[in-house]
């Protein structure tokens, strides 16, 4: 016996629903993991891979990882960022 058409559609909808909450369930993770670095962490990965992608390039063994001032445009805005956000 074929199952009916509303059946079919039945099925695909709770297909489709499923689809969504496991994708709701990865992104949740994936954003779970990203929120437990700090960001000052983030920066310190960023630039140390910046440095061995440049290094790597240029052919040197190594590029000296010095701190990098933040320009006053950026502090201001981080400041307005945090005012804002109630932080």
């Amino acid at each position: 016996m074929a199952p009916r058409t509303s059946t079919m559609w039945k099925l695909l909808g709770l297909a489709g629903v499923v689809g969504v909450a496991a994708t709701g369930a990865i992104t949740l993770r994936n954003e779970r993991k990203r929120r437990d670095y700090s960001p000052d962490e983030i920066r310190s990965v960023l630039h140390e891979r910046y440095a061995r992608a440049v290094a790597a390039q240029d052919g040197t063994g190594e590029v000296p990882l010095t701190a990098v001032r933040m320009s006053a445009k950026t502090r201001i805005r981080r400041l307005l960022r945090r005012i804002r956000s109630g932080a």
